[in-house]
């Protein structure tokens, strides 16, 4: 795990050091330069703050206008807040306390939950237990998981009627709720933060698909039965010795590790403590600070890959230097997994080639993850 020196970049006011940061991807190991500078806040021209109320509206006009902040963002540096997203902060505030409870009770009561119980890594991770980037530290977190179980989609009348080409790759399991019974509202709080996030992405799907110069029903049939999961962290305080100020790899502890989100989209909802760091155009790492209120949205790898690259799926990580315990509930977003899709026409130029084949979320999802595993193995750590 180590800081590899190369040349200097020339940026404005000098000469600033760079180091290379190591990560995996679903075409093998990849890099990106980073300056070394010193960490400061995004600045509103590089995340920006998105009112997403037009989303709702029935005027055209409304909904485009949304449509072209979201392809602005998406072109710049992939990450975005929006606001006036329809989800009162009672739900996202209610999860957070119950996993708050959850987190914090004994070891042996949360390891009833643990994932050696689940056929899809459903369930409870412990300390120690996650390594996001194989080139960095051990994660300093616990998280709880869970995936697309359409008994809990207001969407799917009847589970049972679910075409069996799409319930193959359904990995609804019961063992977590059931380990969890302990505390009488943590299913339904966690539950119903995500079947909001649920109804937000859907909504969002529409605005993508607008931004991008496609009808807004384009992805309709793609995600009946979505890739949409929840990966609830608890970040324990980072030791405030270790806090480093300059970019790149090192030994410097990370409460979850450099890397980007494997499908469409990622809707963040996290607490006032901070720590979401996000690379970015330029190799700067820099501070997506919480904004009460507010979702952070970021592209993922599918959708840069569908884009021909037109879209950025940006590298991030955390580090909780806050002193205090630090919650945040990331909800994934993709397409069924029984779905596929190439690189859209509208995102391939007169004159250009499609940079990607087709190929299918679940086995792309698949190569991310065996990706990110066997660089772990080959790397010795």
């Amino acid at each position: 795990m180590t800081a590899v020196s190369v040349d200097t970049m020339q940026v404005p006011g000098g000469v600033t050091p760079t180091t290379q940061l190591r990560l995996s991807s679903g075409n093998g190991p990849v890099s990106r330069t980073v300056l070394k500078t010193a960490l400061r806040d995004a600045l509103p021209s590089e995340i920006p703050l998105i009112d997403v109320s037009g989303i709702f509206s029935a005027s055209d006009d409304d909904r485009m206008n949304v449509a072209r902040q979201i392809r602005d963002a998406a072109t710049n540096n992939g990450f975005f807040y929006i606001k006036n997203h329809g989800i009162p902060p009672g739900i996202p505030e209610a999860a957070c306390e119950r996993l708050l409870e959850f987190f914090r009770q004994p070891a042996e009561i949360k390891e009833r939950a643990h994932i050696s119980k689940s056929k899809y890594f459903n369930g409870y991770k412990p300390p120690k237990s996650q390594r996001i980037n194989p080139f960095e530290s051990v994660d300093v977190r616990e998280t709880f998981s869970w995936t697309y179980d359409p008994r809990y989609d207001p969407s799917v009348p009847d589970p049972a009627a679910i075409p069996p080409h799409i319930a193959r790759y359904l990995r609804c399991e019961e063992f977590y709720w059931e380990a969890t019974a302990n505390l009488p509202h943590f299913k339904e709080a966690i539950i119903r933060y995500w079947r909001s996030c649920l109804a937000l992405a859907r909504a969002l799907v529409r605005s993508f698909a607008l931004s991008l110069d496609l009808p807004e029903d384009f992805f309709a049939e793609k995600f009946t039965h979505p890739d949409a999961a929840l990966a609830l962290n608890y970040y324990p305080p980072l030791p405030v010795s270790a806090q480093q100020v300059s970019g790149g790899q090192g030994d410097a502890e990370v409460s979850i590790g450099s890397h980007t989100d494997f499908q469409l989209f990622t809707i963040l909802w996290q607490d006032s403590n901070g720590g979401l760091q996000v690379l970015n155009r330029q190799g700067q790492w820099i501070n997506a600070k919480p904004i009460p209120g507010t979702f952070v949205v970021n592209i993922a790898d599918y959708m840069q890959r569908i884009t021909n690259d037109r879209y950025v799926s940006t590298v991030h990580r955390a580090q909780n230097y806050s002193g205090k315990e630090r919650i945040s509930m990331p909800f994934f977003f993709g397409f069924n997994l029984n779905e596929s899709c190439g690189v859209l026409d509208s995102c391939v130029a007169e004159g250009e080639e499609r940079k990607y084949s087709e190929i299918s979320c679940e086995e792309w999802v698949q190569r991310r993850a065996r990706a990110m595993h066997r660089e772990g193995e080959s790397s010795g750590k």
